[in-house]
């Protein structure tokens, strides 16, 4: 797909502590590489990807697919950039929040990233994947399967156990939270929740539906 050639513009963002493998796992996703030498993030990086993304209709048939234009962004962990971070919230669609599994404190901080969500995303209930990073540590895992679950369920997210060094479930994660996205706007017909400038479908915009309320979710 060339510039232009995509049905919708979507925009994720990547959230978690300083040092979770946020960065590396965006870079498994778009490139499939994997670099140990990344330095930490600071600020805002992003990085892009172009999929077909198909969906099964209620008559159990696969529709025809749509082109989507993917912008992944990077946030910074550190609390000195938070209200940098936060500003970015409210444009995203999607949210891949990310815990190191040999990190006892990244796994308590995920209490602390979905309030923040919770006040700066486009709507209280935002679309969230949570993934608990670097399971190919198996001998400095710290927290279990178990109790990452029962964080998921609590906040009624899925749950993904990723390696951003094999690529472990990492396409799996975004696949997910794409087609959470995707299924958000099916439902939604005047598209009213959608942030501004976050989808941008090429045909009619949705930013012409006159008295949408954008920063409101009304689904």
């Amino acid at each position: 797909m060339s510039d232009g050639e995509y049905d919708y513009l979507i925009k994720f963002l990547a959230l978690g502590d300083s040092g979770v493998g946020k960065t590396s796992f965006l870079y498994q996703y778009t490139d499939a590489k994997f670099n140990s030498k990344f330095i930490t993030t600071v600020g805002i990086d992003f990085r892009e990807k172009r999929v077909i993304y198909k969906s099964t209709g209620p008559d159990g048939l696969t529709t025809r697919g749509q082109k989507i234009h993917m912008q992944l962004w990077d946030t910074a962990g550190q609390e000195r950039f938070r209200s940098l971070t936060t500003a970015f919230f409210r444009d995203a669609m999607g949210f891949l929040l990310l815990f190191d599994l040999s990190n006892e404190q990244s796994f308590l901080n995920v209490r602390n990233w979905m309030s923040q969500l919770q006040v700066h995303a486009y709507c209280e209930n935002p679309d969230v994947v949570l993934c608990g990073n670097k399971c190919d540590l198996l001998d400095q895992r710290a927290i279990s399967e178990e109790e990452a679950r029962e964080l998921a369920e609590k906040y009624g997210v899925p749950y993904f156990e990723t390696s951003a060094a094999n690529g472990q479930n990492v396409n799996e994660a975004v696949d997910v939270l794409l087609d959470l996205i995707m299924k958000r706007m099916e439902r939604c017909v005047d598209k009213s929740w959608i942030p501004d400038g976050t989808v941008r479908a090429n045909g009619p915009s949705y930013s012409e539906v006159d008295g949408a309320e954008r920063s409101k979710c009304a689904c």
